[in-house]
Protein backbone atom coordinates (compact mmCIF):
# COMPACT_ATOMS: atom_id res chain seq x y z
CA UNK A 1 0.00 0.00 0.00
CA UNK A 2 1.32 3.44 -0.93
CA UNK A 3 -0.05 6.36 1.06
CA UNK A 4 -0.10 9.54 -0.99
CA UNK A 5 1.09 12.45 1.09
CA UNK A 6 4.00 14.84 0.51
CA UNK A 7 6.49 13.05 -1.75
CA UNK A 8 6.09 10.20 -4.23
CA UNK A 9 9.40 8.67 -5.32
CA UNK A 10 9.93 7.11 -8.72
CA UNK A 11 10.04 3.55 -7.39
CA UNK A 12 6.63 3.90 -5.74
CA UNK A 13 5.24 5.69 -8.79
CA UNK A 14 6.24 2.77 -11.03
CA UNK A 15 4.74 0.32 -8.50
CA UNK A 16 1.44 2.19 -8.76
CA UNK A 17 1.58 2.26 -12.55
CA UNK A 18 2.35 -1.46 -12.70
CA UNK A 19 -0.37 -2.14 -10.08
CA UNK A 20 1.97 -4.06 -7.80
CA UNK A 21 0.86 -1.76 -4.95
CA UNK A 22 -2.46 -0.09 -4.21
CA UNK A 23 -3.06 3.60 -3.52
CA UNK A 24 -4.62 5.43 -0.62
CA UNK A 25 -4.47 9.06 0.45
CA UNK A 26 -3.09 10.27 3.74
CA UNK A 27 -5.70 11.18 6.35
CA UNK A 28 -4.40 14.77 6.51
CA UNK A 29 -4.33 15.28 2.75
CA UNK A 30 -8.00 16.11 2.26
CA UNK A 31 -7.78 18.60 5.11
CA UNK A 32 -4.96 20.42 3.32
CA UNK A 33 -6.90 20.36 0.06
CA UNK A 34 -10.03 21.70 1.74
CA UNK A 35 -8.07 24.46 3.49
CA UNK A 36 -6.55 25.53 0.18
CA UNK A 37 -9.95 25.41 -1.56
CA UNK A 38 -11.65 27.40 1.20
CA UNK A 39 -8.95 30.07 1.08
CA UNK A 40 -9.31 30.55 -2.69
CA UNK A 41 -13.09 30.72 -2.43
CA UNK A 42 -12.81 33.57 0.07
CA UNK A 43 -9.82 35.30 -1.53
CA UNK A 44 -11.31 35.43 -5.03
CA UNK A 45 -14.58 37.04 -3.92
CA UNK A 46 -13.43 40.58 -4.69
CA UNK A 47 -10.30 40.06 -6.79
CA UNK A 48 -9.47 39.27 -10.42
CA UNK A 49 -8.05 35.74 -10.51
CA UNK A 50 -7.13 34.18 -13.83
CA UNK A 51 -9.44 31.35 -14.75
CA UNK A 52 -11.77 31.95 -11.83
CA UNK A 53 -13.54 35.09 -13.00
CA UNK A 54 -11.72 35.66 -16.30
CA UNK A 55 -11.60 33.94 -19.64
CA UNK A 56 -8.68 31.69 -20.58
CA UNK A 57 -5.52 32.28 -22.58
CA UNK A 58 -5.75 35.34 -24.83
CA UNK A 59 -9.34 35.84 -23.59
CA UNK A 60 -8.16 36.45 -20.05
CA UNK A 61 -8.93 40.15 -20.56
CA UNK A 62 -12.65 39.36 -20.48
CA UNK A 63 -14.36 39.23 -17.09
CA UNK A 64 -16.70 36.34 -16.45
CA UNK A 65 -19.73 37.05 -14.28
CA UNK A 66 -20.22 35.31 -10.96
CA UNK A 67 -23.23 33.39 -12.22
CA UNK A 68 -21.19 31.98 -15.13
CA UNK A 69 -18.12 30.88 -13.17
CA UNK A 70 -19.09 27.22 -12.93
CA UNK A 71 -20.16 27.08 -16.56
CA UNK A 72 -16.76 28.58 -17.45
CA UNK A 73 -15.00 25.48 -16.09
CA UNK A 74 -17.29 23.09 -17.98
CA UNK A 75 -16.81 25.09 -21.18
CA UNK A 76 -13.03 24.88 -20.87
CA UNK A 77 -13.05 21.11 -20.38
CA UNK A 78 -15.49 20.38 -23.18
CA UNK A 79 -13.94 22.72 -25.73
CA UNK A 80 -10.41 21.40 -25.19
CA UNK A 81 -11.29 17.69 -25.29
CA UNK A 82 -10.15 17.87 -28.89
CA UNK A 83 -7.41 15.25 -29.22
CA UNK A 84 -6.84 13.06 -32.26
CA UNK A 85 -5.10 9.84 -33.18
CA UNK A 86 -5.02 6.59 -31.27
CA UNK A 87 -6.00 6.30 -27.62
CA UNK A 88 -2.95 6.34 -25.37
CA UNK A 89 -2.09 2.93 -23.85
CA UNK A 90 -3.57 2.15 -20.46
CA UNK A 91 -0.24 2.40 -18.67
CA UNK A 92 0.35 5.89 -20.10
CA UNK A 93 -3.13 6.98 -19.00
CA UNK A 94 -2.70 5.46 -15.55
CA UNK A 95 0.67 7.20 -15.20
CA UNK A 96 -0.93 10.49 -16.26
CA UNK A 97 -3.70 10.10 -13.68
CA UNK A 98 -1.29 9.31 -10.86
CA UNK A 99 0.96 12.22 -11.82
CA UNK A 100 -1.98 14.64 -11.92
CA UNK A 101 -3.28 13.39 -8.58
CA UNK A 102 0.14 13.82 -7.02
CA UNK A 103 0.50 17.38 -8.33
CA UNK A 104 -2.96 18.42 -7.13
CA UNK A 105 -2.18 16.83 -3.76
CA UNK A 106 0.36 19.57 -3.10
CA UNK A 107 -2.65 21.71 -2.12
CA UNK A 108 -1.66 24.64 -4.28
CA UNK A 109 -4.39 24.44 -6.91
CA UNK A 110 -7.52 25.41 -4.99
CA UNK A 111 -9.55 22.41 -6.14
CA UNK A 112 -12.54 20.94 -4.36
CA UNK A 113 -11.61 17.81 -2.30
CA UNK A 114 -13.90 15.71 -4.51
CA UNK A 115 -11.28 15.94 -7.29
CA UNK A 116 -8.80 14.02 -5.14
CA UNK A 117 -11.40 11.49 -4.06
CA UNK A 118 -12.82 10.72 -7.51
CA UNK A 119 -9.42 10.58 -9.19
CA UNK A 120 -8.17 8.16 -6.53
CA UNK A 121 -11.26 6.00 -7.02
CA UNK A 122 -10.76 5.82 -10.79
CA UNK A 123 -7.12 4.83 -10.35
CA UNK A 124 -7.94 2.09 -7.86
CA UNK A 125 -10.86 0.76 -9.91
CA UNK A 126 -8.71 0.87 -13.10
CA UNK A 127 -11.19 3.07 -14.94
CA UNK A 128 -9.13 4.91 -17.54
CA UNK A 129 -10.22 7.97 -19.52
CA UNK A 130 -9.91 7.68 -23.29
CA UNK A 131 -7.04 10.11 -23.93
CA UNK A 132 -5.99 10.54 -27.54
CA UNK A 133 -2.28 10.71 -28.32
CA UNK A 134 -2.16 13.97 -30.30
CA UNK A 135 -3.05 17.44 -29.13
CA UNK A 136 -0.81 18.79 -26.40
CA UNK A 137 1.91 21.37 -27.11
CA UNK A 138 3.19 21.17 -23.54
CA UNK A 139 3.17 24.84 -22.60
CA UNK A 140 -0.03 25.59 -20.68
CA UNK A 141 0.49 22.04 -19.60
CA UNK A 142 -0.85 19.04 -21.47
CA UNK A 143 -4.09 20.92 -22.05
CA UNK A 144 -5.70 18.61 -24.58
CA UNK A 145 -4.68 15.30 -23.01
CA UNK A 146 -5.69 16.49 -19.54
CA UNK A 147 -8.98 17.88 -20.88
CA UNK A 148 -9.91 14.30 -21.79
CA UNK A 149 -9.08 13.30 -18.21
CA UNK A 150 -11.14 16.19 -16.82
CA UNK A 151 -14.03 15.30 -19.14
CA UNK A 152 -14.32 11.91 -17.45
CA UNK A 153 -14.10 13.42 -13.97
CA UNK A 154 -17.19 15.53 -14.72
CA UNK A 155 -18.97 12.33 -15.81
CA UNK A 156 -18.71 12.81 -19.57
CA UNK A 157 -16.65 11.37 -22.43
CA UNK A 158 -15.46 7.79 -22.61
CA UNK A 159 -13.42 5.41 -20.50
CA UNK A 160 -11.67 2.08 -20.90
CA UNK A 161 -13.00 -0.26 -18.23
CA UNK A 162 -12.48 -4.02 -18.14
CA UNK A 163 -10.77 -3.77 -21.55
CA UNK A 164 -13.87 -2.22 -23.11
CA UNK A 165 -14.41 1.34 -24.37
CA UNK A 166 -17.58 2.64 -22.74
CA UNK A 167 -19.48 5.84 -22.01
CA UNK A 168 -18.31 7.39 -18.75
CA UNK A 169 -21.86 8.00 -17.51
CA UNK A 170 -22.74 4.33 -17.85
CA UNK A 171 -19.64 3.13 -15.99
CA UNK A 172 -20.09 5.70 -13.22
CA UNK A 173 -23.68 4.56 -12.76
CA UNK A 174 -22.70 0.87 -12.57
CA UNK A 175 -19.83 1.56 -10.15
CA UNK A 176 -21.68 4.09 -8.01
CA UNK A 177 -19.28 6.95 -8.74
CA UNK A 178 -20.40 10.58 -8.52
CA UNK A 179 -18.63 13.16 -10.74
CA UNK A 180 -16.45 15.80 -9.10
CA UNK A 181 -17.96 19.00 -7.76
CA UNK A 182 -17.10 21.88 -10.08
CA UNK A 183 -17.05 25.15 -8.17
CA UNK A 184 -14.05 27.48 -8.61
CA UNK A 185 -11.33 26.32 -11.01
CA UNK A 186 -11.53 22.53 -11.17
CA UNK A 187 -11.41 22.53 -14.97
CA UNK A 188 -8.34 24.72 -15.25
CA UNK A 189 -6.53 23.01 -12.36
CA UNK A 190 -7.00 19.59 -13.90
CA UNK A 191 -5.83 20.73 -17.33
CA UNK A 192 -2.97 23.06 -16.41
CA UNK A 193 0.02 20.84 -15.83
CA UNK A 194 2.70 18.55 -17.17
CA UNK A 195 1.20 15.30 -15.92
CA UNK A 196 0.87 13.47 -19.25
CA UNK A 197 4.45 14.14 -20.33
CA UNK A 198 5.71 13.45 -16.79
CA UNK A 199 3.81 10.18 -16.41
CA UNK A 200 4.91 8.89 -19.81
CA UNK A 201 8.40 10.23 -19.17
CA UNK A 202 8.76 8.26 -15.93
CA UNK A 203 7.70 5.07 -17.69
CA UNK A 204 10.32 5.87 -20.33
CA UNK A 205 12.94 6.38 -17.65
CA UNK A 206 12.06 3.05 -16.05
CA UNK A 207 12.28 1.21 -19.37
CA UNK A 208 15.50 2.98 -20.37
CA UNK A 209 17.18 1.70 -17.21
CA UNK A 210 16.22 -1.84 -18.28
CA UNK A 211 17.62 -1.19 -21.75
CA UNK A 212 20.91 -0.01 -20.31
CA UNK A 213 21.23 -3.17 -18.24
CA UNK A 214 20.62 -5.31 -21.30
CA UNK A 215 23.04 -3.26 -23.36
CA UNK A 216 25.70 -4.03 -20.74
CA UNK A 217 24.70 -7.70 -20.71
CA UNK A 218 24.99 -7.98 -24.48
CA UNK A 219 28.30 -6.13 -24.47
CA UNK A 220 29.72 -8.44 -21.81
CA UNK A 221 28.59 -11.53 -23.71
CA UNK A 222 30.17 -10.33 -26.94
CA UNK A 223 33.43 -9.64 -25.11
CA UNK A 224 33.37 -13.28 -24.04
CA UNK A 225 32.39 -14.64 -27.45
CA UNK A 226 35.35 -12.92 -29.16
CA UNK A 227 37.69 -13.60 -26.21
CA UNK A 228 38.52 -9.91 -25.85
CA UNK A 229 41.23 -8.50 -23.60
CA UNK A 230 39.95 -7.24 -20.28
CA UNK A 231 42.03 -4.08 -19.85
CA UNK A 232 39.49 -1.85 -21.59
CA UNK A 233 37.20 -2.12 -18.56
CA UNK A 234 39.99 -2.00 -15.98
CA UNK A 235 39.98 0.37 -13.00
CA UNK A 236 43.25 1.95 -14.06
CA UNK A 237 42.19 2.83 -17.60
CA UNK A 238 38.75 4.13 -16.73
CA UNK A 239 39.80 6.11 -13.66
CA UNK A 240 42.13 8.05 -15.95
CA UNK A 241 39.00 9.70 -17.37
CA UNK A 242 36.98 11.65 -14.82
CA UNK A 243 33.39 10.68 -15.62
CA UNK A 244 31.14 8.95 -13.09
CA UNK A 245 29.12 6.98 -15.63
CA UNK A 246 32.18 5.58 -17.38
CA UNK A 247 33.61 4.24 -14.11
CA UNK A 248 30.27 2.72 -13.11
CA UNK A 249 29.83 0.96 -16.46
CA UNK A 250 33.41 -0.35 -16.29
CA UNK A 251 32.72 -1.67 -12.79
CA UNK A 252 29.54 -3.38 -14.01
CA UNK A 253 31.55 -5.01 -16.81
CA UNK A 254 34.18 -6.22 -14.34
CA UNK A 255 31.53 -7.66 -12.04
CA UNK A 256 29.77 -9.39 -14.91
CA UNK A 257 32.97 -10.91 -16.31
CA UNK A 258 34.94 -11.57 -13.12
CA UNK A 259 34.61 -15.37 -13.41
CA UNK A 260 34.71 -15.62 -17.19
CA UNK A 261 37.15 -18.15 -18.64
CA UNK A 262 37.05 -16.49 -22.05
CA UNK A 263 38.25 -12.91 -21.61
CA UNK A 264 42.02 -12.59 -21.74
CA UNK A 265 44.82 -10.85 -19.86
CA UNK A 266 47.00 -8.80 -22.18
CA UNK A 267 50.09 -9.54 -20.15
CA UNK A 268 49.64 -13.27 -20.81
CA UNK A 269 49.52 -12.84 -24.59
CA UNK A 270 51.05 -9.67 -25.99
CA UNK A 271 53.25 -8.56 -23.10
CA UNK A 272 55.31 -11.74 -22.76
CA UNK A 273 58.05 -10.60 -25.11
CA UNK A 274 57.80 -13.93 -26.94
CA UNK A 275 55.61 -12.83 -29.84
CA UNK A 276 57.70 -12.23 -32.97
CA UNK A 277 54.98 -12.34 -35.64
CA UNK A 278 55.01 -9.68 -38.36
CA UNK A 279 51.26 -9.93 -38.80
CA UNK A 280 49.54 -10.77 -35.53
CA UNK A 281 46.98 -13.55 -35.56
CA UNK A 282 45.28 -12.23 -32.45
CA UNK A 283 43.67 -8.80 -32.58
CA UNK A 284 45.74 -6.22 -30.74
CA UNK A 285 42.57 -4.20 -30.09
CA UNK A 286 38.92 -5.00 -30.66
CA UNK A 287 36.43 -2.93 -32.67
CA UNK A 288 35.01 0.10 -30.88
CA UNK A 289 31.60 -1.52 -30.31
CA UNK A 290 33.39 -4.11 -28.15
CA UNK A 291 36.28 -2.14 -26.66
CA UNK A 292 34.67 1.25 -25.91
CA UNK A 293 31.69 0.12 -23.83
CA UNK A 294 32.49 2.29 -20.76
CA UNK A 295 33.03 5.35 -22.95
CA UNK A 296 29.82 4.74 -24.95
CA UNK A 297 27.47 3.62 -22.18
CA UNK A 298 28.97 5.93 -19.54
CA UNK A 299 27.27 9.07 -20.85
CA UNK A 300 24.13 7.00 -21.43
CA UNK A 301 24.15 6.08 -17.73
CA UNK A 302 24.73 9.68 -16.64
CA UNK A 303 21.93 10.95 -18.87
CA UNK A 304 19.39 8.38 -17.71
CA UNK A 305 20.22 9.13 -14.08
CA UNK A 306 19.62 12.84 -14.64
CA UNK A 307 16.35 12.15 -16.46
CA UNK A 308 15.14 10.28 -13.38
CA UNK A 309 16.06 13.10 -11.02
CA UNK A 310 14.42 15.81 -13.13
CA UNK A 311 11.22 13.86 -13.69
CA UNK A 312 10.90 12.91 -10.04
CA UNK A 313 11.15 16.62 -9.25
CA UNK A 314 8.46 17.42 -11.80
CA UNK A 315 6.24 14.64 -10.45
CA UNK A 316 6.35 16.22 -7.00
CA UNK A 317 5.80 19.79 -8.19
CA UNK A 318 2.69 21.90 -8.29
CA UNK A 319 2.68 22.46 -12.05
CA UNK A 320 -0.39 24.66 -12.23
CA UNK A 321 -1.23 28.30 -12.85
CA UNK A 322 -2.03 30.27 -10.84
CA UNK A 323 -0.47 28.81 -7.67
CA UNK A 324 -2.80 29.11 -4.69
CA UNK A 325 -0.69 29.52 -1.55
CA UNK A 326 -2.99 29.45 1.47
CA UNK A 327 -0.04 29.52 3.88
CA UNK A 328 0.93 33.05 2.85
CA UNK A 329 -2.64 33.84 1.71
CA UNK A 330 -1.70 34.87 -1.80
CA UNK A 331 -2.31 33.79 -5.40
CA UNK A 332 0.68 33.83 -7.75
CA UNK A 333 0.36 33.97 -11.53
CA UNK A 334 3.15 32.53 -13.65
CA UNK A 335 4.00 29.51 -15.78
CA UNK A 336 4.62 26.38 -13.68
CA UNK A 337 2.63 24.47 -16.30
CA UNK A 338 5.44 24.87 -18.86
CA UNK A 339 6.99 21.56 -19.86
CA UNK A 340 10.52 22.55 -20.84
CA UNK A 341 12.18 20.51 -18.11
CA UNK A 342 10.46 17.32 -19.21
CA UNK A 343 10.74 18.02 -22.93
CA UNK A 344 14.49 18.55 -22.79
CA UNK A 345 15.02 15.38 -20.74
CA UNK A 346 12.90 13.35 -23.15
CA UNK A 347 14.98 14.63 -26.07
CA UNK A 348 18.15 13.68 -24.22
CA UNK A 349 16.67 10.28 -23.41
CA UNK A 350 15.82 9.71 -27.07
CA UNK A 351 19.42 10.42 -28.01
CA UNK A 352 20.95 7.93 -25.58
CA UNK A 353 18.34 5.27 -26.34
CA UNK A 354 19.16 5.64 -30.02
CA UNK A 355 22.83 5.39 -29.14
CA UNK A 356 22.18 2.07 -27.41
CA UNK A 357 20.22 0.96 -30.49
CA UNK A 358 23.15 1.85 -32.72
CA UNK A 359 25.55 0.01 -30.43
CA UNK A 360 23.37 -3.11 -30.52
CA UNK A 361 23.11 -2.91 -34.31
CA UNK A 362 26.90 -2.62 -34.71
CA UNK A 363 27.55 -5.46 -32.29
CA UNK A 364 25.04 -7.54 -34.23
CA UNK A 365 26.80 -6.70 -37.47
CA UNK A 366 30.11 -7.80 -35.93
CA UNK A 367 28.65 -11.19 -35.08
CA UNK A 368 27.04 -11.65 -38.49
CA UNK A 369 30.03 -10.55 -40.59
CA UNK A 370 32.40 -13.50 -40.74
CA UNK A 371 35.10 -11.39 -42.41
CA UNK A 372 35.49 -9.15 -39.38
CA UNK A 373 34.85 -11.56 -36.49
CA UNK A 374 36.79 -14.45 -38.11
CA UNK A 375 35.33 -17.01 -35.71
CA UNK A 376 31.72 -17.47 -36.81
CA UNK A 377 30.07 -18.52 -40.08
CA UNK A 378 28.30 -15.77 -42.08
CA UNK A 379 25.14 -14.61 -40.30
CA UNK A 380 25.87 -17.13 -37.53
CA UNK A 381 24.48 -19.70 -39.95
CA UNK A 382 24.53 -23.06 -38.18
CA UNK A 383 23.02 -24.83 -41.17
CA UNK A 384 24.37 -25.38 -44.70
CA UNK A 385 25.96 -22.26 -46.15
CA UNK A 386 24.12 -21.17 -49.28
CA UNK A 387 21.13 -23.38 -48.49
CA UNK A 388 20.34 -21.93 -45.05
CA UNK A 389 20.47 -18.32 -43.87
CA UNK A 390 20.80 -18.17 -40.10
CA UNK A 391 20.06 -14.70 -38.71
CA UNK A 392 20.52 -12.94 -42.07
CA UNK A 393 16.90 -11.84 -42.46
CA UNK A 394 16.68 -10.37 -38.98
CA UNK A 395 19.53 -7.95 -39.66
CA UNK A 396 17.30 -6.06 -42.08
CA UNK A 397 14.85 -5.51 -39.23
CA UNK A 398 17.63 -4.28 -36.96
CA UNK A 399 19.01 -1.88 -39.55
CA UNK A 400 15.58 -0.53 -40.48
CA UNK A 401 14.55 -0.01 -36.86
CA UNK A 402 17.84 1.64 -35.96
CA UNK A 403 17.39 4.07 -38.84
CA UNK A 404 13.90 4.91 -37.61
CA UNK A 405 15.28 5.68 -34.16
CA UNK A 406 17.86 7.98 -35.66
CA UNK A 407 15.08 9.93 -37.39
CA UNK A 408 12.88 9.96 -34.25
CA UNK A 409 15.72 11.45 -32.21
CA UNK A 410 15.26 14.84 -33.82
CA UNK A 411 14.59 17.33 -31.02
CA UNK A 412 11.05 18.35 -30.12
CA UNK A 413 12.33 20.80 -27.49
CA UNK A 414 13.54 23.16 -30.23
CA UNK A 415 10.46 22.68 -32.42
CA UNK A 416 8.29 25.28 -30.75
CA UNK A 417 5.45 26.59 -32.91
CA UNK A 418 3.47 29.58 -31.55
CA UNK A 419 -0.26 29.00 -31.14
CA UNK A 420 -3.27 30.17 -29.11
CA UNK A 421 -3.34 33.57 -30.88
CA UNK A 422 0.37 33.86 -30.02
CA UNK A 423 -0.40 33.79 -26.31
CA UNK A 424 1.53 30.53 -26.21
CA UNK A 425 4.38 31.98 -28.25
CA UNK A 426 7.02 29.49 -27.09
CA UNK A 427 5.99 25.97 -26.17
CA UNK A 428 7.76 22.80 -25.02
CA UNK A 429 6.19 20.03 -27.14
CA UNK A 430 6.86 17.87 -24.09
CA UNK A 431 4.18 15.24 -24.61
CA UNK A 432 5.26 14.75 -28.22
CA UNK A 433 8.83 14.36 -26.99
CA UNK A 434 7.76 11.81 -24.36
CA UNK A 435 5.72 9.75 -26.81
CA UNK A 436 8.52 9.79 -29.39
CA UNK A 437 11.00 8.72 -26.70
CA UNK A 438 8.66 5.85 -25.86
CA UNK A 439 8.73 4.70 -29.46
CA UNK A 440 12.53 4.81 -29.60
CA UNK A 441 12.62 2.64 -26.47
CA UNK A 442 10.25 0.08 -27.97
CA UNK A 443 12.40 0.04 -31.12
CA UNK A 444 15.56 -0.39 -29.06
CA UNK A 445 14.11 -3.43 -27.32
CA UNK A 446 13.39 -4.92 -30.76
CA UNK A 447 16.93 -4.36 -32.04
CA UNK A 448 18.45 -5.72 -28.83
CA UNK A 449 16.24 -8.79 -29.18
CA UNK A 450 17.69 -9.50 -32.61
CA UNK A 451 21.16 -9.09 -31.14
CA UNK A 452 20.36 -11.58 -28.37
CA UNK A 453 19.10 -14.10 -30.93
CA UNK A 454 22.46 -13.83 -32.70
CA UNK A 455 24.42 -13.99 -29.42
CA UNK A 456 22.55 -17.13 -28.42
CA UNK A 457 23.34 -18.83 -31.76
CA UNK A 458 27.01 -17.76 -31.49
CA UNK A 459 27.38 -19.25 -28.01
CA UNK A 460 25.84 -22.51 -29.19
CA UNK A 461 27.92 -22.65 -32.37
CA UNK A 462 31.20 -22.05 -30.52
CA UNK A 463 30.30 -24.43 -27.68
CA UNK A 464 31.61 -22.03 -25.04
CA UNK A 465 28.73 -22.09 -22.55
CA UNK A 466 30.81 -23.76 -19.83
CA UNK A 467 33.50 -21.08 -20.11
CA UNK A 468 31.12 -18.13 -19.88
CA UNK A 469 30.86 -16.06 -16.72
CA UNK A 470 28.19 -17.19 -14.28
CA UNK A 471 26.07 -14.13 -15.13
CA UNK A 472 26.28 -14.86 -18.85
CA UNK A 473 25.42 -18.52 -18.25
CA UNK A 474 22.29 -17.44 -16.39
CA UNK A 475 21.23 -15.21 -19.30
CA UNK A 476 21.77 -17.94 -21.89
CA UNK A 477 19.91 -20.46 -19.71
CA UNK A 478 16.96 -18.09 -19.36
CA UNK A 479 16.87 -17.61 -23.13
CA UNK A 480 16.77 -21.36 -23.83
CA UNK A 481 13.01 -21.53 -23.49
CA UNK A 482 12.56 -18.50 -25.74
CA UNK A 483 15.15 -18.76 -28.52
CA UNK A 484 15.44 -22.08 -30.36
CA UNK A 485 18.52 -23.35 -32.17
CA UNK A 486 18.46 -21.96 -35.71
CA UNK A 487 19.83 -24.67 -37.99
CA UNK A 488 17.01 -25.28 -40.42
CA UNK A 489 15.42 -22.03 -41.58
CA UNK A 490 12.30 -20.95 -39.72
CA UNK A 491 10.35 -17.70 -39.29
CA UNK A 492 12.29 -15.52 -36.86
CA UNK A 493 9.59 -13.04 -35.86
CA UNK A 494 8.03 -15.15 -33.06
CA UNK A 495 11.35 -15.54 -31.23
CA UNK A 496 12.18 -11.86 -31.71
CA UNK A 497 8.84 -10.90 -30.16
CA UNK A 498 9.23 -13.37 -27.28
CA UNK A 499 12.78 -12.17 -26.61
CA UNK A 500 11.63 -8.55 -26.61
CA UNK A 501 8.88 -9.31 -24.09
CA UNK A 502 11.35 -11.20 -21.91
CA UNK A 503 13.94 -8.43 -21.69
CA UNK A 504 11.30 -5.73 -21.35
CA UNK A 505 9.39 -7.40 -18.54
Amino acid sequence: MIVLNKFLNTKDFISLVEKTKSLTIHENLLESIDKNYTFLKSFSADKVIYGVNTGFGPMAQYRVSDEDRIQLQYNLIRSHASGAGKPMPDDFVRATMIARLNSLSKAKSGVHPSVIEVLTTLINKEIYPVILEHGGVGASGDLVQLAHLALVLIGEGEVIFKNKRQATAEVFKKEGIEPIQVTLREGLALMNGTSAMTGIGLINYHNATKLLQWSMNCSALINEIVEAYDDHFSVELNSAKLHVGQSIIAEEMRNHLKDSQLTKKREQHLYTGENNEVIFKEKVQEYYSIRCIPQILGPVYDTIENVGKVLEGELNSANDNPIIDSDVEQVFHGGNFHGDYVSLEMDKLKLVVTRMTMLADRQLNYLLNAKINEILPPFVNRGVLGLNYGVQGAQFTSTSTTAENQALSTSMYIHSIPCNNDNQDIVSMGTNAAQMASRTIENAFQVMSVELVAIYQAVKYLGVFDRLSSKSQKIITNLEGIIPDIIEDKPLYPMIEKTKNFIKN
